[in-house]
């Protein structure tokens, strides 16, 4: 295992699962205790937009994905909120807005897109240290914010009616957490790809929420958990020669399967 670290290309995917397991850790459990998975599927494929923006500017895609995920957080949770149509019609359409623009960008940007597809289904394997950067930075962003509005994250995660009676501005901190959670999303897209980012953001808090009710507490054990499912995948991709973003997928739904065979025999 220290061998491989030898390689700086490894070292970098190595700090790469570091820093998106910190976002999927702590947005992730607000993400699960509110039950916003498909809104948050919807955020992720819609930043494929950004990056097709991000190509058709000749500027990273990543940076330019920040932007655009953010307004279209912001308008999935304001279209959710304020049209009179469903969330999930809301989200559908936007989802596949987002997608439809990213690839017609793509379709105007001159010569041939080489890394097109590890925006899609991920390449950990291939992060620059630009990209650790503003990883590094985002993380610190949404650590931050977190710290700063934990009690109104934790009063619309729980109980956001009774939240709105209290006087709490109920729907600027939702469009605030979605904000969140779209950086979160920027953060992930270039370990596990757009395709399967929502595992990535759901799977360690879902089965830290299987052990402790306490924010905090399931935030730490989703970072944890993160870290170890998601650098395991990392290695077992290296060491069978398998696509990065897949296998640590799959390690993170076996880790999952095996939470829940644990406590099965817990309970009995």
């Amino acid at each position: 295992m220290t061998g491989i670290l030898e390689y700086t290309f490894m070292q970098n995917a190595f700090l790469a699962a570091i820093l998106v397991s910190v976002a999927c850790g702590v947005v992730g459990t607000y993400v699960v205790v509110k039950r916003i998975v498909f809104i948050s599927g919807g955020i992720s494929h819609a930043a494929f937009g950004g990056i097709g923006l991000g190509y058709f500017l000749g500027v990273n895609p990543i940076l330019s994905a920040i932007p655009f995920s953010i307004a279209s957080a912001l308008i999935m949770g304001v279209t959710s909120k304020k049209v009179k149509i469903s969330e999930d019609t809301a989200i559908g359409i936007l989802w596949s807005l987002g997608m439809a623009i990213g690839i017609i960008f793509i379709n105007l940007t001159p010569g041939y897109v080489p890394d097109l597809m590890s925006y899609l289904f991920g390449s950990i394997l291939t992060v620059p240290f630009t990209d650790l950067l503003i990883m590094l930075v985002l993380d610190i962003i949404i650590i931050i914010t977190v710290i700063l509005f934990q009690n109104e994250f934790q009063g619309i995660s729980f109980d956001e009616e009774f939240s709105q009676v209290m006087g709490m501005p109920t729907t600027a901190i939702y469009l605030l957490l979605l904000s969140m959670v779209a950086l979160s999303v920027v953060v992930m897209i270039k370990v596990v790809g757009i395709i399967l980012v929502i595992a990535l953001l759901t799977i360690p808090a879902a089965i830290a929420k299987q052990y402790t009710y306490h924010m905090g507490r399931m935030m730490v054990l989703a970072v944890i958990l993160g870290m170890i499912l998601t650098i395991g995948g990392l290695y077992l991709s290296y060491l069978f020669n398998l696509a990065s973003g897949a296998t640590i997928v799959l390690v993170l739904g076996l880790g999952f399967l095996i939470s829940v065979i644990i406590q099965r025999l817990i309970k009995g």
